[in-house]
């Protein structure tokens, strides 16, 4: 919350007439690496940013309604999102601004809107994350994690935000709506922990309250540079289960500076900008980094956008 007060305090700090210098983003990354990124952007440009972020308890769709809110007098340029399934939905909404960024040319079509509204960049994936000082033999697939040897050990973040979101509508995708669900009920009846966020995982399993956790990569990563004793117990899970989430970044349709939110969006999809998001503490991997025979199953991006009433069905089978 803090972290969203911080940002419109900048808002209100900007007046109400449109600067040229400055450019308004809306972004569900954690600030951790993100003001690096700004920073480095002003510093190139001289166009400051004016950031608004998001809480960790509801990356995404915290900002993602108040874009919708705001879209008689739209408030931010860009959205950048450390997800896509929120991004789609805005597109749904009619609340982005078509625009083909110059230096996205030789990103995989995969991780492109085909009708140019977004782009997609700098992957994560998900993992399980152990505790290396109490899990001798972790995991070797997602399914594994309900069975009654991991009861009271395992933690989730909550599956109505972020990423939790988009892993679970993906797996639908994969297994079934109903074999997903089932596995839920499964993770309820094995006493999973539902915590806000992925980085609330990571603690816990690094604290030794939990022993395993569903995270993301950066989380690890972050975690593991400050001296956690935790690692990643498989990257892939089975064949075909690897989960890969790209950031998404967007022009809001009616953006009070479209032209700063061009020239920003143009500077984030470089390759020099992926590759400072790699070299930084989440070791994001560049998009363009990615096999061409990457094993990951193909995203349904309309479905994903569309998955409101399965997280719904979700939160029910983790009775939440």
């Amino acid at each position: 919350m803090k972290a969203v007060l911080f940002g419109f305090s900048l808002l209100l700090a900007a007046g109400c007439g449109s600067r040229t210098d400055e450019v308004v983003v809306y972004t569900s990354v954690d600030d951790l690496y993100a003001k690096e990124i700004f920073a480095a952007f002003k510093q190139a440009t001289g166009i400051r940013v004016l950031p608004v972020f998001d809480t960790e308890e509801a990356k995404t769709l915290g900002l993602v309604h108040r874009i919708l809110a705001e879209r008689a007098k739209p408030q931010c340029d860009v959205f950048w999102s450390g997800e896509c399934a929120r991004t789609i939905l805005l597109k749904k909404q009619g609340a982005l601004e078509t625009y083909r960024p110059s230096t996205a040319k030789d990103i995989p079509a995969r991780w492109v809107d085909p009708d140019g509204t977004w782009t997609g960049f700098s992957v994560r994936s998900r993992v399980l994350v152990y505790n290396t000082a109490r899990v001798q033999q972790p995991p070797k697939s997602l399914k594994e994690i309900a069975q009654p040897e991991w009861k009271g050990r395992v933690a989730i973040a909550n599956p109505l935000f972020g990423t939790t979101a988009t892993h679970l509508i993906a797996l639908s995708q994969l297994w079934g709506d109903e074999p997903v669900l089932a596995f839920l009920r499964a993770l309820r009846a094995n006493d999973v922990r539902v915590v806000g966020g992925n980085s609330h995982v990571r603690d816990l399993v690094a604290r030794g309250e939990c022993d395993l956790g569903l995270t993301d990569t950066d989380d690890v990563y972050v975690g593991k540079a400050r001296g956690d004793a935790i690692a990643i117990a498989n990257s892939g899970f089975e064949s075909g289960e690897l989960c890969i989430i790209p950031n998404t970044a967007a022009l809001i349709k009616g953006a009070p500076h479209p032209e700063n939110g061009r020239r920003f969006l143009d500077w984030l999809l470089r390759r020099e900008t992926e590759e400072m998001l790699y070299q930084g503490p989440a070791q994001q991997l560049p998009i363009r980094m990615l096999p061409k025979d990457l094993q990951a199953p193909p995203m349904d991006w309309e479905r994903l956008a569309a998955g409101e009433p399965f997280l719904l069905k979700a939160k029910e089978a983790l009775g939440l």
